[in-house]
């Protein structure tokens, strides 16, 4: 499976299209039967991974830039990208939360990685960088919330001031 987001750059062009990483034969061909993250048996006979939800929680900052282009390029970014669960942002710093879909934590924080600068040109973002970066599974996200930790969206689903 390779989910391209919407607008991406074909195959042929100069620029890299965000893709999730790949579920497997096992995923796309079965229909989901294993519970989340359960392992199940790939074509060759192999445990496969099945893929789970991971909670991103991306945080970037830099040099103040006009509210008005912030929130616009986090709504174009938004747009291209409906994966986006909510945005919340500053003059110096943004915060964006969404669900990925990964085998492991470490497809999804590596995705979470390039979302920023893969996008800051055709989304016309800040140039700023990356000072943090959360990856937590369904059960976490869920077990969180249910004591009262959060991480619960501090505001409605799209794009929002701090």
């Amino acid at each position: 499976m390779r989910r391209v987001r919407p607008g991406a750059a074909s195959r042929g062009s100069a620029e890299r299209a965000l893709t999730s990483v790949a579920a497997g034969e096992a995923y796309e061909s079965e229909p989901q039967t294993a519970p989340e993250g359960v392992a199940r048996e790939s074509g060759g006979g192999e445990p496969a991974p099945a893929p789970r939800l991971w909670h991103v929680t991306l945080s970037v900052s830099g040099a103040r830039a006009p509210l008005q282009e912030v929130r616009r390029g986090l709504e174009q970014l938004a747009h291209d990208h409906p994966f986006l669960l909510t945005s919340r942002y500053a003059p110096d710093h943004a915060e964006i939360r969404y669900w990925e879909e990964a085998r492991d934590l470490h497809d999804a924080a590596a995705v979470a990685l390039r979302l920023w600068g893969e996008h800051r040109q055709t989304a016309r973002l800040p140039p700023w960088e990356i000072v943090g970066l959360e990856v937590i599974d369904r059960d976490t996200y869920h077990q969180r919330v249910a004591e009262g930790c959060g991480p619960l969206p501090a505001t409605p689903v799209g794009v929002h001031p701090f």
